[in-house]
């Protein structure tokens, strides 16, 4: 299947790939100001739709997840690659790290505050995504948040554009469609971040951050 082929040679490369990738981003945050604020209302928004429970969905070595959990969630970590996980682990003993496919997450319905899926869906292949979409819809507590961050394609005449990731084949998105299928999906877009690219950036394209919500319960 076409699913479990890109499952298998993504998790592969990063499996070669993650120490240098751990090097390479560790401390990334540090100068992106408008990242850590999105993080940030991420938070707020996912500790008021419940405990706090938040999955970092393709977390690599884990900075992320612990970044979230300085923010006060009860954030852990999902990733394909085993190697990673490793090394998150090994990076912060404190915080859970499993291995995983966010196409049928070990997670119960509606467990979850919010789910975080930075950079990891690039890796999805444009026809599979919306059943991923519906996974994350799945966990998630009703009024609960997703975040979601993707590179841009070049226009709407491109909603998906394959590009050449320095690790795995991945996919860039045009923001309106991928709301869209957010939208089918059941999770409503509330707010967009649109950085644009900087000289020092690797990738001239214009980073991306949705936030959207699933319907809350309705009262009795």
């Amino acid at each position: 299947m076409v699913e479990h082929d890109t499952l298998t040679s993504t998790r592969a490369a990063y499996d070669a790939a993650a120490h240098t990738y751990a090097e390479l981003f560790r401390g990334a945050l540090r100068d992106r100001p408008l990242d850590r604020a999105i993080l940030s209302a991420f938070a707020e928004l996912a500790r008021a739709a419940g405990d706090g429970r938040v999955a970092d969905l393709g977390c690599g070595p884990g900075d992320i997840t612990a970044h979230l959990h300085e923010l006060g969630l009860a954030a852990f970590g999902v990733d394909a690659s085993p190697v990673m996980v490793e090394l998150a682990r090994q990076a912060y003993p404190a915080l859970r790290f499993e291995v995983g496919s966010m196409a049928a997450l070990d997670i119960d319905d509606g467990a979850l505050g919010g789910v975080l899926s930075r950079w990891s869906v690039i890796h999805i292949p444009p026809l599979e995504l919306p059943a991923v979409l519906a996974e994350f819809h799945r966990v998630l507590a009703p009024g609960g948040h997703l975040l979601i961050g993707f590179s841009a394609s070049e226009g709407p005449s491109h909603p998906s554009q394959i590009f050449d990731h320095a690790v795995a084949p991945a996919c860039r998105w045009w923001p309106d469609h991928l709301a869209a299928l957010l939208g089918e999906a059941g999770l409503t877009e509330v707010a967009r971040l649109v950085r644009e690219p900087q000289p020092t950036d690797r990738r001239q394209f214009q980073e991306v951050h949705l936030l959207a919500r699933k319907a809350p319960a309705v009262a009795a």
